[in-house]
This record gives structure tokens, C-alpha cells and sequence, in this order.
């Protein structure tokens, strides 16, 4: 097969155009990203030997090398693990299958210092390509397991790569790079010092399982002898050390190291469990949330070993959906090491990590909520929607999600509060949980439905994350105290005392407004299923409310989003018996009741109070005529 020579794709040639020229203050995660491809290979080489007893493989010696060349100024990462094929190399290094590329083009174009470009490459996961930082041109040589043909790939990073076969090239898989010309005046990014290599390999890859070997420093009486070859990382796995072992900084790269993020965590949780089935488990919650943590595609899980052999990047079957932002490594003893993912779903063993991982996460965030507040705000204002899905599916640990949920109030525009703290502070006589769902703050408080709850001091809790709309229809209370929709049902804020005041008033503004109520729920019956008077308006004429255990507009959508067929629903118009439109639209109603001008006003009453919910008009242009002639009539 000939040298083929292939283009980059163009947002790869502008990522790499951009590493190459850009300015960094610490380039050494390309060695970090380096050595953990090794290691995966090292991995996935070790795994397949142990599933199929047919393989040749001689898995005895498996090990990272790192050569340097200081006269030639090139560096070499080497592993004998899995390797790859020529389709793998054009596929995996040839382009970046990242569908967050664009996005991460612009975020680094917009990165304001150094440090949040390093933040940028590792939550993207460039990996590989940051060999372009620090070398001028980079080849790649590799053969596959089981393959007796390798692969040579070679690109300067100017636009193009080639791909040609080798015939000698040993199992695995050989990266090296020629380093750019030496900077004189900073001696700290010599990557061809072995002391400099030590100190990248022990701050980001002491962790790794494999041993990283690379030959000793040369003395000046070594006089060409052969030098000594050290291994220079531990070796030892974190989560099988005691606390007392491991320091932060540790802990912080093994988990940028599973989770590719290059920020530290924002909390480390520890878990081992002895007797019948034993297991240990490091995870993190990551200080911020990852780019595509809402997308389609977004992997989730954590890794999986057994007897500290690697078994699969992203188990599933140990995270739910809602926890899918958890990184970090769960280590079984019993587990059999010819494992798929289809059989983990039904495992017992697996299934009862999956327990209790999820309730020892729940009871670490508890925890966060009352000993650290700064650092639960940050985790909630990161994750709060995602965890919040767990509301939907996890009803096992419901009471626990809701316990560490927090959510947005009229109490206070800056601090959210928890259900915890609103029952506390309920009013003396207070039956339920006043909520209402919208897009925004800010139309929420403008929204008619709170101008009752404004008037007497009642909070309400504003839930304005799409989720809000699906899992407030299955939770029903909290603590005993059930959650009310104020846009929903009947709102009765009043203590007994004010009852007895105004029950004689209602009364007289019933009678006198039933031939109104009436008229009008036949007039628009089209749009409305019922036209009541209102106790929850003190300023507005009038407004839309859904029955009791209706489905919100905004929840339809959702559901008609999703391709499910969803009947229309009539919702309820409430008239505000104190406002001087509502009593004129009485009196007209008295006098003419056949008038078409009272219609007219009461088709525009109802198409002003779903415009105020956030509704849309079925005829926008005959609300406009409407309320033109109007305002000529007032001229």
C-alpha cells in the first residue's frame, strides 16, 4: 500500500493551528494526555487477553517507555499494549470526532488568560493533539494486536498527515515528537530532561497501573555506557492506599486523568466495603459541568476494574442518569473478569454497588449542604437539573434528592432555599408548598397569579428549569406538606378570621356576578372550560389557571416535543371581581346582554390574560383589529 496523504478537517486544522501558535503556561499536560493513551492501550490489550484464552498475545511484560533524545531533540512515548490498525489510525488520529469542536474553537478564541485555555483542552479532551504544543512534527507508529502489518502517521500540524504501511513495527504503539527549538531562557520546559520528565510522570501519572520506565539521567563518566532504566512512577492504585496515604493533590489527578477535565474536583469520596462482597470505590464531582453533559450522546458511569484489571471505561450499570456527571473508579473483588455490559445490568453484586454508591453520593451532598454552603452552591448551581431528574426515576431515593434540592424563591433573588427551610418558615395555619413553574424569574413574579401571594406575604417557589415542569407533577409533598400550583385549582389564602369577614362579600359578588360567569363560559367555551371569580388577582382584570391535575401549556409542549399526542386542554379564566374592567363588562352584561361590542371586550379579556400566562393567541391578527377598534373608540 502506498504513503497516503490526507487534509485535515478544516476545524481541525484551525484547533491545531491554534495549540501550535497559542501561548501556554504550562504545556506539560501533553505528556499527562500522552501516557494515559498508553495506559488505556496497556488496558484494553490486558482485558482482551483475559476474554479470549485463544489469544497469542504475550501480556508478561506490559509497560510504558519514554526515550529522549537530547541531540536530536525528540521525545518517544511507548507502549505493548492493544495498538492499532490502519482504519483506526485514519479514524482516531486523523480527525477529531469530537462534536464539540466548533464550540470549543470558540471558547478558546475567547479565553480570556492561559489558564482557562489549559481548563479548555482538557474538558474537550483534545488529548493527542496537544503533542502540537510542544513539537514541530509528530509520528505515530503502530501495529495491532493480532496484525502482522503496522502503521506510520506523520504530520507537522500544517494542514495535512500521511498514512503509510510498516512492516517491522513491533505490538503497540510508538508516539514521538520533534521538540521544538530549545528556549534558552526557560529551562522548564526542557522536555528532554529526564528530572523534568520524573516531575511531569509523578505529578500527573504516578497512578497508573503500568510501569512507566525511561533510562536514567546520563553522567559525564558514563563514557556512552548503556544507562540504567528506572521506573519512575508508584505504580499504586489510590483507592486501594488509606486515607492517610494519598494527599489532595493525589486525588486531583486521578481524577483529571479519568475525567480528562483539567480542573480539580470539587469533592473526593471515598468508599470500601468488606465482608461477604467487597469493593472500593474513588469518586468525584467535578466543580463544573462538562459541555455536552445535556447532549444525546454524553457518556456516562464510572470506570470499572476488577482486582485492579481494568474492565471498561463508563459502567453504566454502577451510575444512573442523574448521576451521570460522577467520575471515578469503582475496584470489585468477586466480579468475573469476562464481563459485557448487557450482564452487568443483571448482576445482583452489581446492582447492590449501584445502591449503595448512589445513597453514600446523596448523603456526601447532605452533608456538603450543612458543613460547606459555598461549595454546595457551586455544585448546585453546576448539576441542580440533573440531579433533579432523579425525581422522575429513582422514586427509592426521592425523599433524599428532594432533601438536597434547592430551589429559587421570592424570599430571596440571590439565595435559593431548600424544602427543608420553606416549611420551617411557613405561616401559622399554612397547608401546602405554593409553587408555579415559567420560563424565567422574572416572569414569573410578573405573572398575575402571584399578585395575591405578593399582597400577603405568602413565598412561593419560581422553577424555571424545564424538569421543574415533569417532576412537580409526580411529587405530591414534602414532609407531609403537599405542593400547590398557585396557577392551578382554587388559591385560598385567607386565615379562618378573614374568612368569616369576607364570607359574606364573596357570597354577594357571586350572585351578582352569575349572569356574567355565565354568559362568558358559554361565549368562549371554545377556549375555556369555566369562568369563575378569582381570589389569588388584587391588581389584574383577569387570568388563565389550569384544574387541579391538568398538565401546564408548557408541559404539553414538552411532551408534543417528544412526538406524543397530547388533547387540547381547556383552562380556566378567573375575573377579578374588584377591577373597574370587570365590573364594567358586568353592567354592560346587564344591560345588553346580546350586544356584540360585550363580546368583543370578553374575547379581549380572555386573549390578555393568556398573553399575561405566556400563552399564544390562535389569531393574533383578530386580537390586534379588536383592540384597535377599541382604542379608536376611546379617541
Amino acid at each position: 500500500m502506498p504513503t497516503e496523504t490526507f487534509e485535515f478537517q478544516v476545524e481541525a486544522r484551525q484547533l491545531l493551528q491554534m495549540m501550535i501558535h497559542s501561548i501556554y503556561s504550562n504545556k506539560d499536560v501533553f505528556l499527562r494526555e500522552l501516557i494515559s493513551n498508553a495506559s488505556d492501550a496497556l488496558d484494553k490489550l490486558r482485558l482482551e487477553v483475559l476474554r479470549d484464552e485463544e489469544a497469542q498475545e504475550d501480556v508478561s511484560d506490559l509497560h510504558i517507555d519514554i526515550e529522549v533524545d537530547k541531540e536530536q531533540r525528540t521525545l518517544t512515548v511507548r507502549d505493548n499494549g492493544i495498538g492499532m490498525s490502519h482504519d483506526d489510525v485514519v479514524q482516531l488520529i486523523g480527525t477529531i470526532a469530537n462534536s464539540g469542536t466548533a464550540k470549543f474553537l470558540q471558547e478558546l478564541k475567547e479565553a480570556k488568560d492561559a489558564a482557562a485555555s489549559e481548563e479548555l483542552i482538557g474538558q474537550f479532551g483534545v488529548g493527542f493533539y496537544s503533542s502540537f504544543m510542544v513539537a514541530d512534527e509528530v509520528t505515530l507508529v503502530t501495529r495491532r494486536a493480532g496484525e502482522s502489518h503496522g502503521t506510520r502517521w506523520e504530520s507537522s500540524g500544517e494542514g495535512t498527515y500521511t498514512v503509510e504501511p510498516v512492516e517491522d513495527a513491533p505490538r503497540g504503539t510508538a508516539v514521538t515528537l520533534r521538540l521544538k527549538p530549545e528556549d534558552t531562557e526557560d529551562q522548564l520546559f526542557d522536555y528532554t530532561s529526564a528530572w523534568k520528565i520524573k516531575e511531569i510522570v509523578k505529578r500527573y501519572s504516578d497512578f497508573i497501573t503500568w510501569p512507566i520506565r525511561m533510562a536514567a539521567e546520563a553522567k559525564a563518566e558514563d563514557d556512552g555506557a548503556d544507562r540504567e532504566i528506572e521506573t519512575v512512577n508508584s505504580m499504586k492504585a489510590l483507592w486501594a492506599r488509606s486515607r492517610s496515604e494519598v494527599t489532595d493533590e493525589e486525588y486531583s489527578e486521578l481524577y483529571k486523568h479519568v475525567s480528562h477535565d483539567w480542573t480539580d474536583p470539587l469533592e473526593t469520596i471515598r468508599m470500601q466495603a468488606e465482608g461477604t462482597f467487597e469493593y472500593q470505590a474513588l469518586l468525584f464531582i467535578p466543580s463544573h459541568a462538562p459541555q455536552d453533559l445535556f447532549a444525546q450522546g454524553h457518556k456516562r458511569g464510572v470506570q470499572l476494574y476488577v482486582k485492579r484489571v481494568f474492565i471498561m471505561d463508563d459502567c453504566e450499570a454502577l451510575m444512573p442518569e442523574y448521576l451521570r456527571f460522577v467520575k471515578g473508579v469503582v475496584d470489585a473483588q468477586d466480579l468475573s473478569l469476562n464481563v459485557s455490559r448487557e450482564i452487568l445490568q443483571q448482576d445482583r453484586q452489581i446492582q447492590l454497588m449501584h445502591r449503595r454508591l448512589v445513597k453514600k453520593i446523596l448523603s456526601t451532598l447532605k452533608d456538603m449542604m450543612s458543613d460547606n454552603p459555598d461549595r454546595y452552591a457551586t455544585f448546585w448551581r453546576e448539576f441542580g437539573r440533573v440531579l433533579k431528574e432523579g425525581l422522575l426515576s429513582d422514586f427509592e431515593n426521592r425523599d433524599a434528592i428532594l432533601g438536597v434540592s434547592s430551589f429559587a424563591s421570592t424570599l430571596d433573588a440571590e439565595k435559593p432555599t431548600t424544602l427543608r427551610d420553606y416549611v420551617e418558615r411557613m405561616k401559622e395555619g399554612q397547608q401546602h408548598i405554593f409553587y408555579m413553574t415559567g420560563e424565567s424569574r422574572s416572569a414569573i413574579e410578573s405573572s398575575p397569579h402571584m399578585e395575591a401571594f405578593k399582597a400577603k406575604g405568602f413565598e412561593v417557589l419560581l422553577l424555571t428549569d424545564p424538569v421543574d415542569e415533569v417532576w412537580v407533577e409526580s411529587v405530591p409533598e414534602f414532609d407531609g406538606k403537599p405542593l400547590q400550583s398557585i396557577a392551578k385549582g382554587e388559591v385560598d389564602l385567607d386565615t379562618e378570621e378573614e374568612k368569616k369577614e369576607v364570607e359574606a362579600e364573596r357570597e354577594k359578588q357571586q350572585q351578582d356576578f352569575a349572569g356574567l360567569l355565565s354568559w362568558m363560559t358559554t361565549r368562549l367555551s371554545e377556549d375555556v372550560k369555566e369562568v369563575r371569580l378569582s381570589s389569588r388577582l388584587t391588581v389584574s382584570p383577569a387570568c388563565i389557571v389550569g384544574d387541579t391535575h391538568d398538565a401546564t401549556p408548557a408541559l404539553a409542549n414538552m411532551y408534543r416535543a417528544m412526538g406524543q399526542e397530547v388533547p387540547h386542554i381547556k383552562r380556566i379564566l378567573e375575573l377579578n371581581p374588584t377591577h373597574p374592567l370587570v365590573n364594567g363588562l358586568k353592567k354592560a352584561h346587564a344591560e345588553q346582554e346580546a350586544d356584540g361590542g360585550l363580546a368583543e371586550a370578553a374575547e379581549l379579556l380572555y386573549g390578555m390574560a393568556l398573553l399575561a400566562d405566556g400563552g399564544e393567541l390562535s389569531d393574533p391578527s383578530r386580537f390586534i383589529r379588536l383592540m384597535a377598534d377599541r382604542l379608536e373608540r376611546t379617541l
